[in-house]
């Protein structure tokens, strides 16, 4: 499965790339705001997204946005991963089109779990 790590901040990007790496995943690409995101979705459409909401260029609820209208753009399993913790944030990404949430900090055992519950281990 290909992954698309988005994520401003080149450590968190490293972080989720290593868990995934630990999950078994290794087909991972990243991208540091959602407009780079965007580029490498019309390209070639990953099949998992990790996404944070607050960066430059594309924030992370407009580059979901956008994704889902892309041809085929409701097949990739969106996960969102963000500081952004209340109720109503949650709900305005998951009505946008994200599959599930994990607050940051996240661990290992976050990510699994979500995974897990999405069915994509």
């Amino acid at each position: 499965m290909k992954i698309l790590v988005v994520d401003d901040n080149i450590s968190i990007r490293k972080l989720m790339s290593d868990y995934l790496e630990s999950l078994g995943f290794s087909e991972i690409t990243h991208a540091e705001n959602g407009l780079v995101a965007l580029e490498i979705s019309q390209k070639e459409l990953p099949d998992i997204i990790t996404l944070d909401w607050n960066m430059p260029e594309m924030d992370g609820l407009e580059y979901l946005k956008a994704l889902r209208k892309l041809p085929n753009g409701q097949k990739p399993v969106v996960v969102f991963c963000s500081t952004e913790k209340s109720t109503p944030r949650i709900q305005q990404a998951m009505a946008a089109g994200a599959n599930e949430y994990i607050t940051k900090p996240f661990t290992l055992d976050d990510v699994q779990n979500k995974f897990q519950k999405l069915g994509l281990l």
